[in-house]
């Protein structure tokens, strides 16, 4: 669907009174040179897209592409427009786990159009605040290419912070007296990383690029909006190496916990092996009946005996307490 659909004139929105579908109306109100217009579409159907496309100009191969919602973050050139794809993160917290969507822009000559793949990836947030800053948006297309990616980028630090939480949780949990199994979050952690690394490495490349201004359908001149959302993305990408490195490191501590307690589980199993084993020993001896064994007729000979079993346990008691193993 057509979400939204606006023109653009010297960093403010031009109220023109028509509906958001209303494609061709928009687009035929540009009569400025820095005139652009913004349609933003959520999930549009293909008849949606193609309208889009016919009215534009829009690469066939792109507009594929933009469709599929399957693309890793990339940044194309496609005659004098771009096309750029971001890939969004939300997380939920009770699954431990990074949900993904995608987000196609076209960039183009006086417009630039949005479509949104994905629950968590909305940005009617991103377009109110770029509307409330005519400093920015009178650099036209290249104003809403940073907010987008301000955007997305600041989500990527929300998921990093939740992610943050988890491994904190995580090493507390490895490294408590008790009992735990946490190989399996740390793998679940791990393989939700690995997600995000996916949507962030790609991009840092292109992100410094536009700070740069190297990149040609992105005004120079906002190259210091795009050098903020790089130095952000790559802090993002510094968290998601050092989670990792942690995670790696609570799983080897896991193993070695595991290891431990097995240890002591061995030694405890030890030393009950010998309270039993002392006493045996002795009852063995004298339940051999032979006629001449010592003490075999004394009239004490069974307290002594029982007394025997009862100081051969005692020392294997004392001892093993004394090594630790009980």
């Amino acid at each position: 669907m057509i979400v939204d659909n606006a023109l653009y004139r010297d960093g403010e929105r031009v109220d023109l009174g028509c509906e958001p579908g209303d494609l061709t109306a928009v687009r035929g109100s540009v009569s400025e040179p820095h005139d652009f217009t913004w349609v933003g579409l959520f999930d549009p159907t293909s008849e949606e897209l193609a309208r889009v496309a016919e009215l534009y100009g829009l690469h066939e191969l792109a507009v594929e592409d933009a469709l599929s919602a399957h693309q890793r973050p990339k940044v194309e050139r496609y005659g004098d427009s771009l096309f750029i794809v971001l890939k969004t993160l939300w997380y939920v917290d009770e699954q431990d786990a990074v949900e993904t969507g995608e987000i196609s822009l076209f960039v183009g000559p006086g417009f630039i159009v949005s479509v949104r793949h994905g629950d968590g990836a909305s940005l009617t947030d991103a377009r109110h605040r770029l509307e409330a800053s005519s400093q920015v948006l009178v650099h036209g297309p290249s104003a809403v290419v940073y907010a987008v990616c301000d955007d997305v980028v600041d989500r990527y630090e929300e998921v990093a912070n939740s992610l943050q939480e988890d491994v904190d949780e995580v090493e507390e949990s490895v490294f408590s007296d008790g009992r735990t199994n946490d190989s399996a979050r740390i793998y679940v952690l791990k393989r939700e990383l690995a997600e995000m690394r996916r949507a962030v490495l790609p991009l840092r490349e292109p992100m410094n690029r536009f700070a740069a201004g190297t990149v040609g359908g992105v005004h120079r001149d906002a190259g210091p909006y795009f050098r903020d959302v790089a130095d952000h993305l790559a802090r993002v990408a510094d968290t998601i190496d050092t989670l990792d490195s942690l995670l790696s490191t609570a799983f080897d501590a896991h193993i070695a916990q595991i290891s431990i307690q097995q240890n002591d589980d061995m030694r405890r199993i030890s030393a009950a092996v010998g309270l039993v084993a002392a006493p045996t020993l002795v009852a063995g001896v004298y339940g051999m009946n032979f006629d001449h064994m010592p003490e075999l007729h004394w009239m004490f000979g069974y307290p002594w005996a029982l007394g025997l079993m009862l100081l051969s346990s005692l020392t294997v008691f004392v001892i093993s307490k004394r090594s630790g193993w009980l």
